[in-house]
């Protein structure tokens, strides 16, 4: 007896499909926020910094600026370091593209204890940034890395080695420098190096089309001061930057 094998038909008529992978989601720009906890920041400071980021991304303006360009959202990743084994990623990608979503960015950070407290390795905080942005899994018209700090880079490769590394890789990184003016002794030369910290971040640390590099003088002014930087870097692209430092 003939054994027929019955062969289901929609296996014969319809062709194999290929896997197609979701699309990547739009963002205007993918912004890795990079932050010095190294210890010539003390406690006080740190907290400065936290609360200044809650009430940047709390600003109508910075809101304002995300929803104003192309896609309306932006991505942000929150990064910590201090020496060159010492770098964290506090907060993944989040996407913010409303006032809901920033203030949920906001809160996270400002759950997460500090992470260091050791030398300041600016080198690292970049490469860890680059390594955000490299696995984003995002479509980003632009992507830059922000690097907030009080010190020059002392530990790990050189810091304008990770910045020319980054820079090749199409990333742009803007600088906010923080400038201790009452120094204790056995921090001076690393907070302020011969030229000034603005100066030294130019040189080695920022880098990319339309990248800039922000002085503050104080860490009570910390928010004002990264809510200005948001609204450049959210909103005016690689073109100019509306509020450089000090030249």
């Amino acid at each position: 007896m003939r054994r027929f094998v019955v062969v289901p038909l929609l296996a014969c008529v319809l062709p194999l499909l290929p896997n197609t992978p979701a699309l990547a989601e739009d963002v205007d720009v993918a912004l890795v926020l990079v932050t010095d906890v190294s210890r010539s920041i003390d406690d006080t400071e740190f907290k400065l910094e936290k609360d200044g980021y809650a009430s940047a991304f709390s600003n109508p303006k910075v809101l304002e600026a995300i929803q104003g360009g192309p896609a309306g959202k932006i991505a942000v990743a929150y990064v910590e370091f201090a020496s060159s084994f010492e770098v964290r990623t506090v907060s993944e990608w989040m996407v913010i593209k409303d006032r809901e979503s920033a203030e949920a960015f906001a809160r996270r950070l400002a759950t997460q204890p500090r992470s260091f407290w050791g030398r300041t390795a600016i080198s690292a905080g970049i490469d860890q940034g680059a390594q955000l942005l490299a696995e984003t899994g995002l479509n980003a018209a632009r992507r830059v890395i922000d690097v907030c700090g009080d010190g020059t880079n002392n530990a790990g490769r050189d810091a304008a080695d990770a910045r020319d590394d980054a820079v090749k890789a199409g990333i742009t990184i803007n600088g906010l420098a923080i400038i201790n003016e009452h120094p204790v002794s056995w921090t001076f030369a690393h907070v302020q190096p011969p030229g000034g910290l603005a100066n030294y971040y130019r040189e080695n640390v920022t880098g990319g089309p339309g990248s800039f590099v922000l002085e503050v003088h104080d860490f009570a002014s910390f928010g004002e001061a990264m809510t200005r930087k948001l609204v450049d870097e959210i909103a005016s692209g690689p073109a100019a930057a509306s509020f450089a430092a000090k030249p």
